[in-house]
Parts: C-alpha cells; sequence; structure tokens
C-alpha cells in the first residue's frame, strides 16, 4: 500500500534529503554547544545556529539578522510577544479563528485581573472584515493578534489591512504565521508586522523543536526566561542586546542545522512556486470534493483567499471516523478533531463534529490528491 502523508499542516513529512543529511552532520561531526567555548566543536556549532539565522533572515528579507529569535516552536514565540506586550496590563484584540496559542495566554492573564481582551468574529467562511478590528479598539489596546492562515480552513486574513490599523494606532501587531512560513511571502518590515512569530516544522521542513520569533526594531519587550546565554556571563542581568536577550539556555542547534537546510530548500524552490504548486493541487482537491455528494468542504474556494489545507466532513461518519478509515484502509494519514483551535470550529459551525483536515506540501503529488479522493469515493459509497 502507497502511503499519502497529508498531515502537513501539523508537520511536514518527508523532509527535504537535504535537512536528513544536515541534522546527520550536526550529529556526527559537529555535536558541540553552540556559544558555550572555545573548542572547535563548540565554535562549529555556533557557526551552525548563525547559519540558520542568516538564512532565515533571508527567508523574511530582514536587514539584521539578530531580530531573529529561535525558539522551540511557534506557541513559545507567541508567548514571548503576548506576555512581553500584555505584561503591564491593558486590551488585547484577536480574531474568532486564532490558535490556543493566542487565545490562551491571553485568557489566562484575564482570569488573574491582569488584562482584558476582545475576539473579533469572523463569517462562518473565515472571511473577516477589517472595520471589525478598528471597532474592537479601545483607548486601553496595547495588542492586535492575528493568525495569518487558518489551521482549520486554510482561509487567510487580511493582515495588511490589520496592519495598518494597527500602525494608525500605535498598537503592538503579532502575526501567527504556523501556517504560511515557507509557502507564501512573508516580509515583515514592509507588511508593518512587529512580531512575526513561527514553526520551523511545518512548511520550512525543519525537524520539530525549532520555532521564530521576529521582533522589529522599537518593539523590544522583556524577556518570558532568563538565564545563560553564553555571554556577560559575569552579569546578574540579562543582556539587553539581541538575540541573547531572549535566547536562554542552550539552543536546539542540532534542529536549527535541519532548519537552516529547509529554509535554504524553500529559498531554491521560490516561495511563489512553492505557492503555485500547491494552489495546483489544492484546487484539483476543492473541484473533486466538491463533485461529492455527501461532503461538507470549509473555508474559502477562491484560492487567493487560501493556503494548502482543506478541511471536510462525511455525511454519517465522525471525523474521526473518517480519518482512522483513510489511515488503516488506505494509508492515507490526515488530522481529525479540533486541531487545538476550538474558535474557529465554533465560528465555522463545527466545534460539537470537529473536521477532516488534509494538509498539503510542496512535496505533495496530484497522484496524493487522487489517492484521497478515490478513497472518500469508495467510503461513500459504503456509508
Amino acid at each position: 500500500m502507497r502511503e499519502v502523508y497529508l498531515d502537513n499542516a501539523a508537520t511536514t513529512y518527508p523532509k527535504p534529503e537535504a535537512v536528513y543529511a544536515a541534522l546527520e552532520r550536526f550529529a556526527r561531526e559537529v555535536g558541540g554547544n553552540p556559544g558555550r567555548g572555545g573548542h572547535a566543536r563548540s565554535l562549529e556549532a555556533g557557526r551552525e545556529v548563525l547559519r540558520a539565522r542568516d538564512a532565515v533572515a533571508r527567508l523574511l528579507r530582514v536587514g539584521d539578522p539578530s531580530r531573529v529569535i529561535f525558539t522551540k516552536n511557534a506557541t513559545e514565540a507567541l508567548n514571548v510577544a503576548i506576555q512581553g506586550v500584555m505584561r503591564g496590563g491593558g486590551h488585547a484584540v484577536i480574531t474568532s479563528l486564532e490558535h490556543n496559542s493566542v487565545w490562551r495566554p491571553l485568557e489566562a492573564m484575564a482570569r488573574s485581573g491582569a488584562i482584558t481582551y476582545s475576539i473579533v468574529e469572523c463569517g462562518k467562511d473565515g472571511a473577516l472584515e477589517p472595520s471589525a478590528v478598528r471597532a474592537a479598539i479601545t483607548p486601553e489596546t496595547r495588542l492586535i493578534a492575528c493568525v495569518h492562515a487558518s489551521n482549520v480552513t486554510g482561509g487567510l486574513l487580511p493582515v495588511e489591512d490589520i496592519a495598518e490599523i494597527a500602525d494608525e494606532r500605535r498598537i503592538a501587531f503579532l502575526l501567527d504565521a504556523a501556517q504560511t512560513a515557507g509557502r507564501k511571502e512573508l516580509h515583515p518590515e514592509a507588511m508593518g508586522v512587529h512580531y512575526l512569530a513561527f514553526s520551523g516544522h511545518k512548511e520550512l521542513f525543519g525537524p520539530q523543536g525549532t520555532g521564530v520569533l521576529y521582533i522589529a526594531s522599537g518593539w523590544e519587550v522583556e524577556p518570558l526566561s532568563y538565564g545563560g546565554t553564553g555571554s556577560l556571563s559575569e552579569s546578574s542581568s540579562q543582556p539587553e542586546f539581541l538575540p541573547d536577550r531572549y535566547e536562554s539556555g542552550t539552543l536546539n542547534a542540532f534542529g536549527l542545522a535541519g532548519l537552516r537546510a529547509g529554509v535554504e530548500f524553500v529559498l531554491e524552490a521560490g516561495v511563489e512556486n512553492i505557492r503555485g504548486h500547491e494552489e495546483e493541487l489544492t484546487l484539483r482537491m476543492l473541484e473533486g470534493l466538491d463533485r461529492m455528494k455527501g461532503i461538507t468542504v470549509y473555508g474559502p474556494r477562491d484560492w487567493e483567499r487560501r493556503v494548502g489545507i482543506v478541511s471536510f466532513n462525511l455525511a454519517g461518519l465522525t471525523s474521526s471516523e473518517v480519518a482512522s478509515r483513510l489511515d488503516d484502509a488506505y494509508g492515507i494519514r490526515v488530522r481529525s478533531g479540533l486541531h487545538c483551535s476550538p474558535l474557529a470550529h465554533r465560528t465555522i459551525g463545527t466545534l460539537e463534529s470537529g473536521v477532516v483536515r488534509a494538509g498539503l506540501s510542496y512535496l505533495n503529488t496530484a497522484e496524493d490528491v487522487d489517492l484521497l479522493l478515490e478513497a472518500l469515493g469508495a467510503m461513500l459509497s459504503s456509508v
């Protein structure tokens, strides 16, 4: 049975061969602790981290690579920004498509009485009117946090318009790009994004345990954690300079070696080429699903308003039953349930049922899509 992996919105698989090679090289030939010694292995580990930082900066077209902060995932990156901006209290605005990585930190702070926040409702198809964001702003608003593309529907939000609103009011703007980094152009300086957070293990093809937070000049906040940085060790105070201010403890240099290779793969392939390939696959899947009676598809149909994530339900079966049958009988790996985004499911009306999510990547093929459609057709005929 040919395996079809369509859970790339959770983590990409397989990775490009260059990523595997970079991980093996680091594990076998480097192995040192970056910034924690003057011997050859430590220095080479440090150089690998620098190469990863420079690669991400090139991808983002960021002039100062030190503003690329490495974290263990997008969740940590989002928490650094959210808790840093809201540490002194105030009000935040988010959308009804946000991941729990944005909602839960704000809810925890709100329950303690430290802050307040508002949720701007999106339409059932995931569409958001920027004017609704403007209307939610109060004199106490310090942060607007917005997902770039929903991890449930794949729908894109009008982040450029939201960035303009944030700029007008001098409000911090945080963009969750976990589902767009590597598959859509991201240039935070040009976009007016103050904090850009994403993971390395999705469309950047890096390993798990890698994430990034970009912090714009003039928008530095207090770190989430403090500790050893390999710099200014004689001082009891955290270094003020970036990236050390936000990178306490030993970095995942092994993972960052793989991330560097993944980002370079994306740069060589070209983000627009990646997006074009995913457009072909996504539209092929949507057209096939639309021809099937008994399947409900969620999110926008217009490619300009989405990325390569397609969520659906099959009449007569729960989302978990569909995913289980696809896995067991057809070797097709998808994800079912709520995807850590109950707000998004409440918005599209699937909070009770969840959805089946097929997440595409640049390494998927038209045959993968066709095999999924064939399997779903066979399942419909047996319900």
